[in-house]
C-alpha cells in the first residue's frame, strides 16, 4: 500500500493531484475524461462577484511548447456558480477549490464572503487581475497590494486561504513572504508569465487583448525555480504548477519542495492527464519503495534548507 494523501492548510487530499484554475471548467466538463472522485481537488475558473464577458477578440494562440491565452477571466459569476454548477460539483465528492478574482480590494472581499459556503473546501485568491483603484497595476507585482488583499479576503472567510503568485516580478520570495505575513495559508506558483506575438503577415498582435498569459511545457523551468527558491523562505505549503504534462513534471516540483502539484495546459490536450499522473505517482512510489510520497518533498533542496512541509514530513 502506497500513501498519496497531503494535507494543504487543513484541506486532506487524497493524492496530491489538483486540476489547476482556467482550464479545468468547472470540473463537469471532464467527467468523461477523468473520475473527479479520484483526483486530490478541482480549483474551478476564477469567479467575480458579477458575471464577466472576458475580453474581445481572439483569445488564444499556440506557441513552442506553449500557450497563451487572453480569456479575460470570463465566467458567469459567483451567485449563478453557487446556484447551477456547485450542487452538481458536490455530487462528485471531490474537493473543491474556489479561485476568486476582484478589482478592487473590497471586490475581492465581497467574493471571498459570498463562496463561504458548504461545499468549498479553499479559496484561492488570483491576484494578477489589474487594480483599477490604483492605475492598473497588478495587485500581484505589489507585496504591500497582495498583503491586503490576503488580509480582506481572511476576514471575510472561514475558509483556508491560498494565495496564487504571478511570476511577473523581480523577487518571488519578497512576494510570497508578505502574503504569508499577512495570513495566507498556502501558495500556489506560479502563474502564467506575461507574453505576446504578433503576425507577421498582418504586422498586428495576434491577441485581441494584445498580450496574454503564457503557460505550457515552456514555463516549467521558471516555476520549478521560483517553488525551489519560495520553499526554503516561507513555512506554508506549496502547491506548484507549470508546464506540467507527465510524471517526471510532477515529481520535479515536489522534490522542489511542492507539497502538491496543479495541471492546466495539459488538460486542453490530453484531457485524462490528472488519472495519468496518479497512477503515474503511485507507480514511482512502489518502484523507489516509498511507503508515503510526501517523503520526498523539499528532498532536491540544500541540505539544512529543507522546506517544513518536507520537515514536517520526515518528522
Amino acid at each position: 500500500m502506497v500513501d498519496l494523501s497531503v494535507d494543504i492548510a487543513g484541506i486532506h487530499l487524497q493524492n496530491p493531484v489538483i486540476a489547476a484554475s482556467g482550464t479545468f471548467g468547472f470540473g463537469l466538463e471532464f467527467a468523461d475524461f477523468v473520475k473527479l472522485d479520484q483526483v486530490g481537488a478541482v480549483c474551478v475558473k476564477g469567479l467575480s462577484l458579477r458575471p464577466s464577458s472576458g475580453n474581445l477578440g481572439r483569445r488564444t494562440v499556440e506557441t513552442p511548447s506553449g500557450l497563451l491565452n487572453a480569456i479575460g477571466l470570463e465566467n458567469p459569476g459567483s451567485e449563478y456558480f453557487l446556484e447551477h454548477i456547485l450542487p452538481k460539483l458536490r455530487e462528485q465528492k471531490v474537493p473543491v477549490i474556489a479561485n476568486i478574482y476582484g478589482h478592487s480590494v473590497q471586490e475581492y472581499a465581497d467574493v471571498a464572503r459570498v463562496l463561504d459556503v458548504e461545499g468549498i473546501c479553499a479559496v484561492e485568491i488570483n491576484i494578477s487581475c489589474p487594480n483599477v483603484k490604483q492605475g492598473g497595476l497588478a495587485f500581484g507585482t505589489d507585496p504591500s497590494c497582495a498583503a491586503e488583499v490576503v488580509r480582506a479576503v481572511k476576514k471575510n472567510t472561514h475558509k483556508p486561504v491560498i494565495t496564487k503568485l504571478s511570476p511577473n516580478v523581480t523577487d518571488i520570495v519578497c512576494l510570497a513572504k508578505s502574503v504569508e505575513n499577512a495570513g495566507s495559508d498556502a501558495l500556489s506558483l506560479i502563474n502564467t508569465l506575461l507574453g505576446m506575438k504578433i503576425d507577421v503577415e498582418t504586422q498586428r498582435p495576434v491577441l485581441g487583448n494584445i498580450q496574454g498569459g503564457l503557460s505550457g511545457p515552456a514555463v516549467r523551468p521558471v516555476a520549478v525555480r521560483m517553488v525551489y527558491q519560495t520553499s526554503q523562505q516561507v513555512h506554508i505549503p506549496i502547491i506548484g504548477m507549470g508546464g506540467i504534462t507527465n510524471v517526471d513534471d510532477a515529481l520535479e516540483f515536489m522534490l522542489a519542495g511542492a507539497s502538491a502539484v496543479a495541471v492546466g495546459t495539459a488538460n486542453l490536450y490530453q484531457p485524462d492527464t490528472l488519472a495519468t499522473l496518479v497512477k503515474g505517482l503511485r507507480t514511482y512510489c512502489v518502484s523507489h519503495h516509498l511507503p508515503r510520497l510526501q517523503d520526498i518533498v523539499g528532498r532536491a533542496l540544500p541540505q539544512g534548507k529543507e522546506s517544513m512541509m518536507y520537515v514536517a514530513s520526515r518528522g
